[in-house]
């Protein structure tokens, strides 16, 4: 009875002290790329490169995505607010919880299907066929090289892509609400209009900016430390979807807390 209890702690105690050794890898992770920023300046070549992969070619997922997003806010709104509020407030349902809610969110959890895994992959790879060392081996840091460009651009892109989200999730709302439930363009952007207030858009882009750090960070961690070979980085690229996942709805939640409660 006495080995069975042992047994069960020592595997209780695993993944327990596994995550705490994850998170001290993950702050000394941190704490290197932020001491490396004063060298960036030499990388922007690379930080514009970034940008464009992770931004102007992840906007036609993010364009699909918000656009079917909106048409079916605007079923939901229409259909659960009948018989309970004026049409004219369909706008505003649709609207507030783009916003607010589905467009960084969702625009979160694609990019770190897309982007976490592409950046876990992209560097793991480097670095189980000792690219990163040959890298090191040449005086290059590989924090300023490797991490700081998809870092920065994640952070810059993600509010971009958010608001590209909003404009195409509104719209599709409107375009839906106009032919299929008859409200005229005045209902609909007077509904917008008179219930707007800043922080409804602006709640967005912040979790954005947090959202971008959380993706690009954990992606590019997993794969800096990535081993194994080609099992390996298959393991990093889906660990680093997953968490990033998870922490998008955990910071989702603890920031809607602070600037909503």
């Amino acid at each position: 009875m006495l080995n069975f209890i042992k047994n069960l702690l020592f595997e209780l105690g695993k993944p327990i002290l596994s995550s705490i050794k994850s998170i001290g890898k993950y702050s000394l992770f941190i704490s290197h790329t932020i001491l490396s920023f004063n060298k960036f300046p030499k990388r922007i070549s690379l930080l514009f490169e970034q940008m464009h992969k992770i931004g102007v070619e992840s906007l036609p997922l993010i364009a699909i995505t918000s656009i079917f997003t909106g048409m079916v806010t605007a079923v939901q709104a229409s259909y659960q607010t009948s018989g309970y509020l004026p049409h004219r407030l369909i706008g505003t349902l649709i609207c507030k919880s783009t916003m607010i809610e589905l467009a960084p969110v969702l625009t979160a959890l694609v990019m770190a299907g897309k982007i976490g895994a592409s950046l876990a992959a992209e560097i793991g790879t480097m670095r189980v066929s000792d690219q990163i060392d040959a890298l090191e081996m040449l005086s290059i840091n590989p924090f300023d090289f490797l991490i700081i460009p998809r870092l920065i651009a994640g952070i810059i892109m993600l509010p971009i892509l958010t608001i590209f989200s909003n404009v195409f999730g509104i719209l599709s709302g409107y375009l839906v609400s106009l032919s299929l439930y008859n409200i005229s363009s005045t209902e609909f952007f007077n509904g917008i209009r008179n219930f707007f207030v800043p922080i409804d858009l602006w709640s967005g882009l912040i979790k954005s900016i947090v959202f971008g750090m959380i993706i690009t960070s954990i992606g590019c961690f997993q794969g800096f430390y990535a081993k194994g070979g080609a099992e390996g980085v298959g393991k990093v690229t889906t660990r680093a979807v997953v968490i990033s996942s998870i922490m998008i709805l955990i910071t989702d939640f603890l920031v809607a807390t602070l600037i909503f409660r």
